[in-house]
């Protein structure tokens, strides 16, 4: 089956599920009092958290290959030459590189000290001189991008809540770009080549570390196996296991900042279109769209594409831009009440290692045509129907909040009631992973 994938295979710039992962943090975990009174954490670099924790981190990585050769479908094993051998006589940079080649990310990704602003409450975010973007990012932000840096210095405490929402958007900053072997510059570390999304855009190299379609069901899966080669699972696991060793071991620091890392995989796989390959087209209409593709007549599969990379970047274009302004102002709308609602974190399993797949995915997906269908009657028609229009190319000159005023109200409302659901899911798993996580870390012997 030919590619239908949604939003990933057209971006050029930082590739988002949800835009700004910070601002959903931020609003998801300031009233939760696990982390609103936690006490303000000293900045540690990364290579300090490295140096002393060196041989149970090798060690460490070793366990996550383990575990992700059991348990993740279609994996693709770590070759041996890149496995932490730990040599305490390594000096900082040998040291970076071997951590990045055992987690197989970027060699450029940057573990900078920052953190991200809460537009809506500077001051209680950190001190610090303004960052540019490429201080902590190897891919341009995009015309629109809403984040604003703070560089914090070693040892600087920074506020718990600050340390997980600004984490929480970092992987969109070049850490999974690049890693196949027909990317651009990529190769080495063992993934092949790229399962899905175009390899030679820079930025859809990330897809499938960001994305998981997990519950497409058996047709689909025999028809387009390489769908099921997933990473976000993988990623998960990395970062939680990371969290805790670095709790257990008295790097709290890194123990929220790995988790952060961990809550942006999460929080990606509750957006339908991160979750599904195309949430608005049953698989009939997909596998005709592929038939006539290979007949010589694209057309059809190309107007899926299109239309459902729009509707995914309507949703995001749509929930970033009200949750700035919201923040701006200092107000409180459907979605930020959405994301505090802890009322719902129960109605969920306890966290554990399949969570990612068998219950944030799984709701995703599930709720994928109905995101979708809200999407086609809340937004202006040209922007969800005609696949003529490519809403990702044009996004810098497009006021959607403007043309959303001259939709019928009922329109509106239906829109802003899907993405308030997916909201309200998203600030339960943020937190639910949380737990997890600080669970995992209480489950060990600490050391001495």
């Amino acid at each position: 089956m030919g590619v239908l994938l949604s939003g990933a295979a057209g971006l050029a710039s930082f590739a988002h599920a949800w835009g700004n992962h910070a601002l959903l943090s931020y609003r998801a975990l300031e009233a939760w009092p696990e982390v609103a009174s936690a006490p303000a954490v000293p900045a540690e670099p990364l290579d300090a958290f490295l140096r002393a924790q060196g041989p149970a981190i090798a060690a460490l990585t070793d366990a996550q290959e383990a575990w992700a050769r059991a348990h993740i479908r279609a994996y693709t094993p770590r070759p041996e030459g890149l496995r932490w051998a730990w040599r305490p006589e390594a000096d900082e940079a040998e040291r970076r590189s071997a951590f990045a080649r055992a987690l197989r990310l970027s060699p450029q990704a940057a573990f900078a000290l920052f953190v991200q602003v809460d537009p809506r409450h500077p001051e209680r975010t950190a001190d610090g001189p303004p960052l540019a973007p490429e201080a902590v990012a190897s891919v341009a932000p995009s015309k629109g991008a809403t984040q604003r840096f703070v560089a914090v210095a070693p040892g600087q405490p920074v506020p718990v809540l600050a340390v997980l929402a600004s984490a929480s958007d970092e992987p969109d900053y070049g850490y999974d770009i690049d890693l196949f072997d027909d990317n651009a510059g990529g190769g080495g570390l063992g993934f092949g080549v790229q399962p899905f999304g175009n390899p030679a855009i820079r930025i859809s190299s990330q897809a499938p570390f960001h994305m998981g379609f997990f519950h497409q069901g058996a047709v689909f899966n025999t028809l387009a196996p390489a769908f099921a080669r997933s990473f976000a699972q993988l990623r998960v696991h990395q970062y939680t296991t990371l969290a805790a060793l670095a709790f257990r071991t008295g790097h709290a620091y890194w123990g929220w900042r790995f988790t952060g890392l961990a809550l942006h995989y999460v929080q990606d796989l509750t957006q339908p279109y991160h979750a599904s390959a195309a949430p608005g087209e049953r698989l009939p209409g997909m596998l005709w769209a592929n038939v006539l593709d290979k007949l010589g007549w694209p057309d059809r599969k190309a107007g899926l594409v299109v239309l459902q990379s729009n509707r995914h970047f309507v949703l995001e274009n749509f929930q970033t831009r009200r949750l700035l302004a919201a923040a701006q102002a200092g107000e409180d709308t459907a979605n930020e009440r959405a994301l505090r609602d802890v009322t719902r974190d129960g109605s969920y399993p306890a966290w554990h290692d399949q969570y990612l797949r068998e219950v944030v995915a799984a709701e995703a997906h599930a709720a994928g045509p109905a995101t979708d269908a809200a999407i086609v009657v809340g937004a202006p028609a040209r922007y969800v129907l005609d696949p003529a229009f490519d809403f990702g190319a044009q996004e810098g000159q497009i006021d959607l909040d403007a043309d959303m005023r001259r939709q019928l109200q009922a329109q509106r409302e239906a829109m802003q009631e899907a993405v308030a659901r997916l909201l309200a899911h998203l600030g339960a798993h943020t937190r639910n992973t949380v737990r997890g996580v600080r669970a995992l870390a209480d489950s060990a012997p600490r050391a001495q």
